[in-house]
């Protein structure tokens, strides 16, 4: 019994050192892991994770089919495998696209080599427009007057942007309150801002499919999710039954927001270089020592 346990184990380890690991299947490994980690974080988010419990239920049918020899069932399976990839295809068709979408817009390339550095320093907007919108969007909210603001970030908007009437105006709070307001020619559907500029209003936007979205939200909660899940713009909601305040971002609908949280969210999207802001500091240090020194 000692010398086959033995035997076993010497067998065991030639059969290891005979393996040779070279560096590419080490990377293979990781490259592979990857994948199915973003192909599982991928399906989490979307309703696909709900048809793939589904999908785990077919399985286990199938495996209790072989294992009481149900050999009709099994027949059928087998000649119905041949369309499951289609049948995937088809009923996945709106997640793989956004995935695909999404993909596109990582920039994993740029984010890797930094190609032009210019471009990230310079933000998309400037602080006055954060105020601009921030005093805006809370004016209409006092007066619960229904509003939906789209900002474009790296994903263009020009197929919604057609959809509205061009504007090409320079964002101000008043420019905001005065289109947004009740029987105005303009109040009807989105605005789409990109920089420091409404670029478009009456624009319509894409509705989510999103079963997981509460069952009170309007229209424009769910447009704002809509053009979130296709693009990485930053949609701002004022509700015109509660007056309150909501953003949208990647899907997912950030809710009665304070003014702090929506400068947060606008802060972010401004992208501004943190490089950048230190070389701000350091040259005013700079300028301040200069001064003291002609002093």
């Amino acid at each position: 019994m000692q010398n086959s346990v033995t035997d076993l184990i010497d067998k065991y380890m030639k059969t290891l050192s005979s393996l040779q690991i070279r560096g590419s299947d080490i990377a293979e490994v990781i490259i592979l892991a990857f994948l199915l980690y973003q192909v599982l974080a991928w399906m989490k988010r979307t309703r696909a994770w709900s048809l793939l419990k589904g999908f785990w239920v077919i399985l286990l049918f199938i495996f209790l089919a072989w294992f009481f020899r149900l050999n009709n069932i099994l027949w059928l399976v087998q000649n119905a495998f041949s369309l499951g990839i289609t049948v995937l295809i088809i009923v996945f068709q709106p997640e793989l696209r956004r995935a695909l979408e999404q993909l596109g817009q990582q920039n994993i390339l740029s984010s890797m080599f930094n190609l032009d550095g210019s471009k990230e320093n310079a933000a998309r907007f400037s602080d006055k427009t954060v105020n601009e919108l921030i005093k805006a969007v809370y004016e209409m909210a006092k007066v619960k007057t229904g509003a939906l603001i789209v900002i474009e970030k790296n994903t263009p908007l020009q197929e919604y942007e057609r959809t509205g009437i061009t504007l090409d105006s320079l964002l101000s709070s008043q420019l905001l309150i005065n289109i947004f307001e009740h029987n105005t020619p303009l109040h009807d559907g989105a605005v789409i801002m990109r920089g420091d500029r409404v670029v478009s209003a009456t624009c319509y936007l894409p509705l989510s499919d999103n079963m997981f979205l509460s069952k009170d939200l309007g229209t424009r909660h769910r447009a704002a999710v809509g053009v979130s899940e296709v693009t990485d713009s930053l949609t701002i909601v004022v509700s015109e039954e509660t007056g309150k305040v909501s953003a949208a971002l990647d899907g997912k609908l950030m809710r009665d927001l304070t003014e702090k949280q929506l400068r947060e969210q606008l802060v972010n999207a401004q992208n501004k270089s943190q490089d950048a802001g230190r070389f701000k500091l350091w040259k005013g240090r700079v300028k301040k020592h200069a001064e003291n020194a002609d002093q």
